[in-house]
């Protein structure tokens, strides 16, 4: 009965899509790519972006709330081509217009760009970091929520409030977390910084755009779907960092990640689970403490005991506190 349900229910949602594309194609909107950055390595690429419809000429990702990114009708299902370096691929797009692929690559190590293009369509730009395998063995993995921003997940009323009502000028950056990433960078030249949250892709727009303002170094930001598919009714928050670290630690085998989240979610616990399970592939686990206000939004603390830990952990309110920390068991 609930596979049933599923299925009536993804079908609905596929056909209102469908409505609001005609509508939106006969408004004069077209299939437009709004590319995200990705990452890679020697000889491939991980290519991030979303096609949507909108008007030609008109950007509508520049500064808008966050719940007219939820409105953006996606392209599903269709194709486009990547163009890194010399290489070029066909890819499609997900039937909620996200495009996530790994292709083939000739760029060099460094910050590089990659053409995306659609059929009779001019090429955009989405810049990747291309991670040089042979010498890079640190890397920062840092939650998004509570830990660079002060969001108060996982409550309802706040979480819907941050997604869709504020735009990314009313968010408040956790103190000191840009200057201590700075200084983690000048430790460690040429380490990558990939961003992993539990929210949904059509935010990356306004994430990418606090990152920049608050002076956060660029990376990646793997982000996931919400809503029903043809195999699950909501996506597993947890389930979604726990995989992506699995797919970090594999594309990256040399690579010993700082992990850093907050005490108020899941991160301590799919933190540890992963350090215990891979801890050649972890350096040290930063946990930031929320202030009381902010547990009591999140819904209380973790109280997990790290005592006996083969990895080293440290905990701090901010990012003065983390780094001192961090300093002392030399990662700075």
């Amino acid at each position: 009965m609930a596979g049933r349900a599923l299925r009536v229910t993804v079908g609905i949602g596929d056909a209102i899509n469908s409505l609001r594309s005609d509508w939106a194609r006969r408004g004069g909107q077209v299939p437009t790519i709004v590319p995200f950055v990705g990452y890679g390595g020697d000889g491939w690429v991980r290519v991030l972006g979303r096609v949507v419809l909108r008007k030609p000429g008109v950007d509508r990702f520049t500064s808008i709330r966050g719940w007219r990114s939820f409105t953006s009708v996606p392209v599903g299902d269709t194709e486009v081509v990547v163009r890194a370096g010399d290489v070029e691929t066909v890819v499609r797009t997900d039937r909620g217009g996200v495009l996530d692929a790994r292709v083939a690559s000739d760029l060099p190590p460094g910050w590089a760009t990659v053409g995306l293009a659609l059929a009779g369509r001019d090429a955009v730009d989405a810049p990747v970091y291309v991670v040089d395998e042979e010498s890079t063995e640190f890397g920062i993995v840092s939650d998004v929520d509570d830990t660079v921003m002060v969001t108060a997940l996982p409550r309802p009323f706040l979480a819907a409030w941050n997604s869709f009502v504020l735009n990314e000028h009313a968010r408040t950056a956790v103190a000191g977390m840009a200057v201590l990433y700075e200084r983690i960078l000048r430790a460690h030249p040429g380490a990558p910084v990939v961003y992993l949250s539990t929210g949904a892709w059509n935010v990356v727009p306004t994430l990418t755009r606090f990152l920049t303002r608050n002076l956060y170094p660029r990376g990646p930001l793997l982000l996931t779907d919400w809503g029903p598919a043809p195999d699950h009714w909501f996506r597993s928050g947890p389930e979604h960092k726990r995989r992506s670290l699995e797919r970090l630690a594999e594309e990256f085998p040399r690579i010993r990640w700082l992990l850093v989240g907050d005490d108020g979610q899941h991160d301590e616990s799919i933190y540890g689970d992963f350090a215990r399970r891979h801890p050649d592939h972890v350096r040290a686990v930063a946990i930031r403490r929320l202030s009381p206000g902010e547990a009591v939004l999140a819904g209380g603390r973790s109280h997990e005991d790290h005592s006996g830990e083969v990895v080293p952990w440290v905990a701090a309110p901010d990012g003065a506190g983390l780094s001192e920390s961090l300093a002392a068991i030399g990662v700075l």
